[in-house]
């Protein structure tokens, strides 16, 4: 457009067809009513809808992605693993070859990293930002969750624990709620947040949202911020929201409430006796003010509530828990990640392909750490191959994903 020529408006567009409409009646016949022929022989512009159309709303960039995807690599999306689960090498440090072939035979969403892949401050940058660039590279391009657990205190805080990083460490979780200062439980998000962004972390596995109503937990214990719910509920909901706006989505955990519990989910099939009124009342509460801060992804773990679900499964392969109750009567539209699936709790009762079929089955989104990754993935593959899942429950945890990235800004 030149310096003087106007802008086209849509005033400018209708005065310029009604003055073709003027000029051209004694040549051009009126056509008929029911739309088949322009009127009067004129096109009408683009910018109005023609009879009987109604204008269709473009694709959103995660739905012209999704339909980009093969099935397989819409399968592999599903899964966060670890380096040593994606490549089968003993202890991953680095992140060369080795890792680019995993990753373009299975493409994963995301990667989880523990104390022994960090042997240095300069070594874990360089091994999170080749993955990146490594997984950008693979399948259809989709950056990757890169996942810690990073709570704070001294027993779950795999990089200020580590000792190769100058970063604020904090006191147990139960200390912060103590101070009933949700600030406090702020800072802790704001802090954890920053420095896992500035070394290249873009999902925490934190905060803790379970009550601790079982002093004697061997699990949680002192990493819950207390045993009173609407205290915790405010914690979680503080910290959620600060460690968001690091550019790090914060993922709760672990639904529907560790806190009871007696068992250890690592070793073995853990229970709860709490009946429903008791657990909607108190281990819910944490959660509902998660979601209700946003939190982009809640943690199911393999906890059965005889008094509860009473199907005889963890939280974690639970139609109930987690189509019922978490996604319906909690209302959580986001992304739901299991806890570890090379848990006794799942490795006891199920292979890897068997819980990964159920897990999506009962409407889970992303499987943690597989028993077998490539018995898991195929599993999957096969399963909807068979009918047994639909392409469309895949889609369905897929667009979670790729959404959960969009907003932290991975597919820009």
């Amino acid at each position: 457009m030149s310096a003087t020529s106007k802008p086209i408006t849509r005033r400018g567009v209708l005065a310029a067809g009604t003055a073709a409409v003027a000029l051209g009646l004694s040549a051009c016949g009126a056509s008929s009513s029911d739309g088949s022929e322009p009127l009067l022989g004129i096109e009408l512009p683009e910018i109005f809808d023609k009879p009987g159309q109604q204008a269709e709303e473009e694709p959103s960039r995660v739905e012209s992605l999704l339909a980009t995807m093969t099935l397989e690599q819409k399968v592999a999306q599903l899964f966060c693993v670890t380096p040593e689960g994606l490549t089968g090498i003993d202890q991953a440090v680095a992140a060369g070859d080795t890792t680019a072939a995993a990753l373009a035979n299975i493409p994963v969403g995301g990667l989880a990293y523990f104390g022994q892949n960090i042997i240095g401050e300069q070594q874990l940058r360089d091994m999170l930002s080749a993955t990146y660039e490594h997984a950008c590279a693979a399948g259809a391009s989709i950056p990757p969750f890169l996942s810690v657990d990073e709570e704070g205190g001294p027993l779950v805080a795999r990089v200020a624990n580590s000792g190769y990083f100058d970063v604020p460490s904090f006191p147990s979780m139960i200390e912060i709620g103590a101070t009933q200062d949700t600030s406090k439980a702020a800072e802790v998000g704001e802090t954890i947040g920053t420095y896992l962004a500035d070394i290249g972390f873009n999902l925490d596995f934190a905060p803790d949202a379970d009550v601790l109503t079982n002093p004697d937990n061997p699990v949680i214990g002192e990493r819950s911020f207390g045993s009173d719910p609407d205290l915790v509920a405010q914690m979680v909901a503080a910290e959620v929201e600060a460690m968001h706006e690091t550019g790090v989505a914060p993922c709760v955990k672990h639904f529907p409430g560790h806190g009871d519990t007696a068992g250890d989910s690592h070793s073995g099939a853990v229970y709860t006796e709490r009946t429903r009124e008791e657990i909607e009342s108190c281990e819910f509460e944490p959660f509902r003010a998660a979601i209700d801060a946003g939190v982009p992804l809640v943690m199911v773990g393999h906890i059965e509530t005889p008094n509860f679900a009473a199907d005889g499964l963890p939280a974690s392969l639970s139609p109930t828990m987690i189509g019922d109750v978490l996604r319906g009567d909690l209302g959580f539209e986001g992304t739901i990640i299991s806890d570890s699936f090379a848990m006794g709790a799942i490795t006891q009762n199920y292979t890897a392909d068997e819980a990964a079929v159920q897990f999506f089955a009962a409407g889970g989104d992303m499987l943690l750490m597989p028993e077998d990754l490539q018995l898991a993935y195929d599993g999957v593959l096969e399963a909807v191959s068979a009918g047994t899942l639909s392409e469309e429950r895949i889609d369905e945890s897929v667009m979670r994903i790729l959404t959960a990235k969009e907003n932290l800004g991975l597919l820009d």
